[in-house]
């Protein structure tokens, strides 16, 4: 190969330019990976959204997205990004979600990034209770921060994770709490959306989440293949998933001791009130439930559950005796994920758990096994319900890694 000598002035004003434009080359490769989505706008406005008129037709589409802050970043990502997409709720109306990107340092594997999709537990249902935008100093900050260890290590071993707050979860609009078909749309379009924002995600991912979460993530591995078919998901991990709501409200009656069971159970009747306007919130509390049921859609769970909330009410006195509950039975009876899935599931559940009590999950598995799904079932002794994730770390890394390999 001939070498250009750097003697002639015109020879040295040609190299230039060349260099110029392979810097200009360089530059645009090393560019962000949100390049091609807008930059979102600083405080609450972020959240709020752009006019209707201006979103982005359909779901799972990216609207904006900024540089995560607070408790959003993982540790180890190359990209740590707040993003608001368009998601549908339950009665087919365009929203808008917002969620968090985190991204492997290095180069994407052939195929691009695989995916985990994140699915969390409960914070509450108030907008200040959404991950991407809890403080480290919130009470709440432990509710989020509890699985990042766990999330890390996904980044680590080369997954780039997503993680939705969920429809209404710090967006406009009311949050459908444990209304399954919502927060199954809001798991699946994060991954689409995402795959705007960072052109190296692959289309193959999965989907993993704990208590809310993972009932949500039953759900979303139901609809996955229908409600985003350009992707493909290869496995579904569920971690002491919420299940069975109506025949634990059923239960109400017999627990008399105050509880945070309470809260939970305040929040529950305040999602499946979002469904139909027959279930009459007003008409099925007890006034002294109805009096504190404001604080739901004001503070996180941690406050919704202290002696001067929810937290000094038993359980047994939530809902008014002789009140008409068809309605609310109805709806939490389609809020059981015992739901048709295609690919594999890992399903996860200690045994000293007192939120989602392991009968309750043992009965889950058996209704899913009826149904056809391919579940891995296993069982953790002496594991609470905060700790499962980090207790089945490595076997739900090792079916991650089955399912879908990360290099």
């Amino acid at each position: 190969m001939h070498t250009l000598p750097t003697t002639h002035p015109g020879r040295r004003a040609l190299i230039t330019i060349v260099l110029a434009i392979v810097a200009l080359a360089l530059a645009a490769s090393a560019a962000p990976a949100d390049a091609k989505v807008k930059q979102g706008p600083k405080g609450g406005a972020f959240y709020a959204g752009p006019a209707p008129k201006k979103l982005p037709q359909g779901h799972g589409k990216a609207v904006w997205q900024r540089q995560a802050t607070k408790l959003t970043p993982l540790a180890g990502a190359r990209v740590n990004k707040t993003l608001l997409y368009t998601s549908r709720n339950p009665q087919g109306k365009r929203v808008i979600v917002s969620g968090s990107v985190s991204v492997p340092k290095g180069n994407a594997p052939k195929g691009g990034w695989p995916i985990i999709s994140w699915a969390h537990g409960t914070t509450g249902i108030a907008d200040s209770c959404a991950p991407t935008r809890v403080r480290p100093s919130s009470l709440v900050a432990p509710y989020v921060a509890y699985v990042h260890p766990q999330l890390e290590d996904w980044l680590k071993a080369g997954y780039a994770v997503v993680a939705t707050d969920y429809q209404g979860l710090g967006t406009p609009g009311p949050h459908p709490y444990l209304v399954g078909v919502a927060e199954g749309r809001s798991v699946v379009d994060m991954v689409s959306a995402a795959r705007q924002l960072v052109p190296s995600l692959g289309r193959k991912y999965l989907i993993a989440g704990h208590s809310q979460g993972g009932q949500s993530s039953l759900f979303a591995a139901a609809i996955a293949d229908k409600w985003a078919p350009a992707l493909k998901l290869k496995g579904t991990t569920a971690y002491a998933p919420a299940s069975h709501l109506k025949e634990q409200a059923q239960l109400l009656p017999a627990l008399t001791t105050p509880s945070g069971l309470s809260a939970l159970a305040a929040l529950i009747v305040k999602g499946a009130s979002t469904v139909t306007p027959e279930i009459k919130v007003n008409k099925l509390l007890t006034p002294d439930a109805k009096s504190l049921f404001p604080q739901t859609g004001q503070t996180c769970l941690p406050q919704l559950a202290e002696s001067d909330s929810f937290g000094g009410l038993a359980p047994a006195d939530m809902l008014k005796g002789g009140a008409d509950t068809t309605a609310l039975y109805d709806v939490l009876a389609d809020m059981n994920p015992a739901v048709e899935i295609g690919p594999p599931v890992f399903l996860a559940q200690g045994t000293a758990d007192t939120t989602v009590f392991p009968f309750y999950t043992d009965q889950l598995n058996s209704e899913l096994d009826g149904i056809g799904d391919k579940v891995d079932y296993v069982t953790y002794p002496g594991v609470n319900h905060g700790d499962i994730v980090a207790a089945a770390e490595d076997d739900a890394l090792a079916f991650f890694e089955k399912r879908l390999p990360p290099k």
